[in-house]
């Protein structure tokens, strides 16, 4: 996604696309690292000086409720975010703390005893050792 058609994203999801808005989400568009607000303000402070903390939570609070990102709470101690809103799973890896995405099968899932439910959110988390934690561990 270029800058343009984030605007233009930003504006069908009925958010105001400001500077400070359009390079916050850019950033996560760009940097697929399911950042926390404090990463996103110290990565993009230095190109923008008159951004702030506040701004950016804001920012984030405002897509995540206009459904232009998701929140993550894979750990409860950090929120982070991620613009990519398909049907996917997250994967923590203990050592390291990377956070993954993994593809989902939601029609695999066994819903048995929700038939008269009405699913609104989505969340799967897994935790554990990524591959490159494995290997080292090994070595």
């Amino acid at each position: 996604m270029d800058i343009r058609e984030i605007e233009r994203f930003l504006k069908f999801n009925q958010i105001k696309p400001s500077h400070h808005r359009l390079k916050i989400y850019e950033y996560l568009v760009k940097n697929k690292n399911h950042p926390t607000a404090d990463l996103i303000y110290r990565e993009l402070v230095d190109e923008i000086p008159t951004l702030s903390k506040t701004t950016v939570y804001n920012t984030l609070n405002l897509f995540v409720e206009k459904g232009a990102a998701q929140l993550i709470t894979i750990d409860e101690s950090e929120n982070r975010y991620d613009a990519d809103m398909s049907i996917h799973g997250h994967f923590k890896c203990k050592h390291c703390g990377k956070v993954y995405d993994f593809p989902l099968n939601f029609a695999a899932i066994d819903m048995g005893g929700l038939q008269n439910f009405q699913v609104e959110e989505n969340h799967i988390y897994l935790k554990g050792l990524c591959n490159d934690c494995q290997i080292q561990k090994e070595n």
